[in-house]
């Protein structure tokens, strides 16, 4: 089966958006929702559902470290039970628009920094394995880590992830900017066709380490974000 491509949407406040997400609805299956404490506020959940919904693409929640003016990317020390509060909170309003759209909540997606935290903190990981439990939902993550150990052991779903967009380290794990680079359409596909046909991926240093996955995911703050998935759609199909 052919993987499905999951973004990171809904990441603007008030009239500012970062990507046109009514254009990127119709390259995506999947679309993992900001929560409002990296990006986002409670219009634009509400209208990002409504895009949604009305391309026919499943919704995942995206929450973060409390964290808007790092955008989420800066790493931070919380507690397992703090955490799991500002996790349940953020999850628990997006829940409230897709049940007002009359849609499931498909997955939880940890944003940036979390996401990076928890492929090594075992509480951090625990945290968000706490909430996916109490929502009935899987966990977006990264394959070979604690994202995986974690919800594995204590029978939370899984779902791993190749990022199509960000590069990564030598040991495979993700390197997470502030501001990430311009992609290219042929970079993406070159990416995710290797993953796809050999089962590796390059870092940034040019050495090829395993991957295995079963969604793609394109950011849509990457500069070029929109004419990559489109690429990657065509070249999937």
């Amino acid at each position: 089966m052919k993987p499905e491509i999951n973004c990171d949407m809904g990441e603007g406040f008030a009239i500012y958006q970062v990507c046109d997400d009514a254009e990127m609805m119709k390259h995506i299956q999947i679309a993992n929702v900001a929560c409002g404490f990296h990006a986002g506020d409670a219009s634009v959940m509400n209208r990002t559902v409504e895009l949604a919904k009305a391309n026919g693409v499943r919704v995942g929640a995206h929450p973060s470290f409390p964290d808007a003016q790092g955008w989420g990317r800066r790493e931070m020390k919380i507690a397992r039970e703090e955490l799991r509060d500002l996790l349940i909170y953020q999850v628990a309003a997006l829940k409230g628009f897709l049940d007002l759209h009359g849609m499931p909540l498909n997955h939880i997606k940890p944003h940036g920094a979390l996401y990076g935290v928890a492929t090594w903190d075992e509480e951090t990981t625990h945290a968000i394995a706490d909430v996916a439990g109490i929502f009935g939902v899987p966990v977006f993550g990264m394959a070979n880590t604690l994202h995986e150990t974690i919800c594995t052991a204590r029978g939370v779903g899984f779902v791993a992830e190749l990022y199509a967009d960000l590069p990564y380290r030598d040991d495979g794990s993700l390197i997470i900017m502030r501001q990430p680079p311009k992609v290219t359409a042929e970079g993406v596909i070159a990416r995710c066709k290797r993953a796809m046909e050999e089962g590796v991926v390059a870092s940034v240093d040019g050495t090829d380490f395993p991957m295995r996955f079963d969604v793609i995911c394109v950011h849509s703050d990457t500069p070029g974000a929109i004419g990559a998935a489109r690429a990657l759609q065509t070249a999937l199909a």
